[in-house]
């Protein structure tokens, strides 16, 4: 039972008891525990409070039968979890998952920044902050396994890279990655996302030190290659890509597809025909959303969502198509 039916439950048994007679209390739109966020929000909080936890994430929760695995978010690079989370974090929380997450990757870029700019760390070292992260989780849980929802950077090369790495199989059931870096990007597509960062911000990427996971993104990168070297799957994990054909910053957009047993790789525009969304706009588009909550179970296979109309850096304006 959701926190919006045992809400509604609690209010019709307070109503009874209060006059003594049954009565059928009129219908009223249902809201969410947690207040969704749009792209709007998550930008002005990305900016003025970049540390913060989007609504229901990092809140101290016992997982249920029907979702026991908790989710663990992984923000894309220059991001924040307040940022990149504002819309799929509530609404996870709001369905009944324990959702987590955290800022990784900080460095003297993120120190001069004011906490805006992060997940510019080195890629293995970051990993290792998401190792101990995932393990703190398990342990104040008491589930077995995690699921892993990462976008760009967070969704494809780091926590592949602990799952390969550092012993991550064994505690990550399923890996969903939102335009995931696997298999890099082409210099215009880092090109892409400095200057969005650069007219949000004001910071000069390409004149700024500290920033080692532009490099390592690379689709040449020694670190792109190494970790790609022995096949990009492990046994054991579910894989799931979710991809715009107008992704601008993996560029090309077929740099997120993984080709190991055990992922499946979604196009957004074979899905809907209406979808414009981009790289920044993905993590706020409710088609790809649907798909991630499939991804999370049940699993339906060649899932279809309720198709919206959805728009490059804003994903989709409002929350059709979404459970509430």
């Amino acid at each position: 039972m959701t926190r919006r039916r045992i809400g509604q439950v609690c209010a019709g048994i307070a109503l009874v008891g209060g006059i003594g007679v049954a009565q059928t209390a009129p219908a009223q739109a249902a809201t969410p525990a947690y207040p969704i966020g749009g792209s709007a929000t998550g930008y002005a909080s990305w900016v003025s409070t970049p540390d913060a936890n989007p609504p229901g994430v990092n809140v101290p929760c016992t997982p249920s039968a029907a979702h026991p695995r908790p989710v663990v978010l992984l923000e894309g690079t220059t991001s924040r979890i307040t940022h990149s989370f504002a819309r799929i974090g509530p609404l996870l929380a709001d369905q009944g998952y324990c959702v987590y997450g955290l800022n990784y990757g900080d460095t003297d870029l993120t120190a001069s920044t004011g906490g805006v700019i992060g997940a510019v760390g080195d890629i293995p070292t970051s990993a290792r902050q998401v190792s101990g992260f995932v393990d703190k989780v398990l342990a104040q849980t008491g589930a077995a396994k995690v699921d892993i929802v990462g976008w760009s950077q967070g969704g494809g090369p780091l926590p592949r890279y602990y799952l390969q790495n550092l012993g991550g199989a064994s505690k990550v059931d399923s890996l969903i990655g939102l335009a995931p870096s696997n298999y890099g990007t082409t210099f215009f597509g880092v090109l892409t996302l400095v200057g969005a960062v650069q007219n949000a911000t004001g910071v000069d990427l390409l004149n700024a030190s500290g920033a080692p996971a532009f490099d390592q993104q690379l689709n040449t990168s020694p670190f792109t290659k190494s970790l790609n070297a022995n096949g990009d799957t492990v046994p054991g994990v579910h894989y799931t890509v979710i991809e715009t054909r107008l992704d601008d910053v993996v560029t090309p957009y077929t740099n997120a597809f993984l080709k190991g047993p055990g992922a499946t790789n979604i196009v957004l525009q074979q899905q809907c025909p209406l979808d414009a969304t981009d790289h920044l706009g993905i993590i706020y588009d409710n088609n790809a959303i649907q798909d991630v909550l499939n991804a999370l179970g049940p699993r339906v296979p060649n899932f279809k969502p309720s198709c919206q109309a959805a728009l490059a850096l804003v994903g989709t304006p409002g929350l059709g198509g979404l459970p509430r």
